[in-house]
């Protein structure tokens, strides 16, 4: 009999076993040793259908354990388990990855574990991302995740989220919302010695944000960041800025390409940050139609 056989086997016994501890002769002879018996079958059951990487069928045996656990009253191995489900659910049903998780966070808000559902607020949005169906939920769950990194005092974790939130609020075109988040986390960076030097990238990222929008919002919002960091006015990125948005002003693509292609040349550009001068570019082909 291979794992899988012995899995399904198990998880029959299983709920045989459940069945038998319903009603009032199985609460008289053990009815809550049986489920304990159970919740251990479908535990095993479980691990074997990951060793024979039967996935869904691993999740199914994991969310039998935690919903055991919650009838149980116990939720700290109810949300593990509702974890565990949505590892394994993950290589092939990222729906119900989403929807096991959300189990788990419940009940880790519920008890208070912020940081620990904030990080699987973090996994959902990074499972929107990867799958790239719905940038909102993606969005909605970066923030959720940043907001309880911030309140535990995780500012790193919460920042590393909020900067997702602004790539992916640009993306959609909500510049606004990005300038904020970049501004936000550039300022918190020059806070501090080590991080200063990462604000010359926020500052670039907001700015490109700004050009989206028009040169002359570009163009003041360039002089406040200078004068929040001098040294971003030394730096490639600014010096591109501020070439751009010359081009933009005399609405010449030609000069425009060349100063980005030059640049790509020294430091390669990130599909983001091409996608963005491809936006920007075409203002300046949209107003000489």
């Amino acid at each position: 009999m291979s794992e899988e056989d012995k899995a399904r086997q198990l998880m029959a016994d299983a709920k045989k076993k459940l069945d038998s501890s319903k009603g009032f002769l199985g609460s008289l002879f053990g009815g809550g040793s049986k489920v304990e018996e159970a919740s251990e079958m479908y535990h095993r059951a479980a691990n074997m259908f990951k060793m024979s990487k039967n996935w869904s069928k691993a999740g199914d045996a994991f969310c039998e354990v935690a919903n055991l656990s919650l009838k149980n009253q116990n939720r700290h191995d109810a949300a593990t388990n509702f974890v565990d489900a949505a590892n394994c659910y993950k290589k092939v049903a990222p729906t119900e990855a989403v929807t096991t998780l959300m189990k788990a966070i419940d009940i880790f808000t519920d008890m208070g574990r912020f940081t620990v559902a904030a990080k699987h607020h973090q996994t959902i949005a990074e499972i929107y991302e990867t799958e790239k169906v719905d940038l909102e939920k993606c969005i909605k769950h970066y923030e959720k995740a940043a907001d309880f990194f911030r309140g535990e005092e995780s500012t790193s974790s919460a920042n590393k989220c909020q900067l997702k939130v602004a790539q992916y609020a640009a993306e959609m075109k909500d510049y606004e919302k990005a300038i904020s988040i970049y501004d936000q986390v550039a300022a918190t960076s020059l806070e501090s010695s080590l991080l200063k030097y990462s604000a010359k990238d926020y500052f670039f990222r907001a700015l490109l944000c700004h050009l989206c929008i028009d040169v002359i919002n570009a163009n003041n919002a360039l002089t406040r960041y200078q004068e929040m960091y001098p040294a971003f006015q030394d730096s490639r990125e600014c010096k591109l800025i501020k070439s751009i948005s010359t081009h933009l002003e005399e609405e010449n693509v030609d000069a425009f390409t060349e100063t980005v292609t030059e640049y790509d040349s020294i430091s390669r550009l990130d599909q983001w940050t091409t996608m963005m001068l491809n936006r920007i570019k075409k203002t300046i082909q949209e107003d000489l139609k």
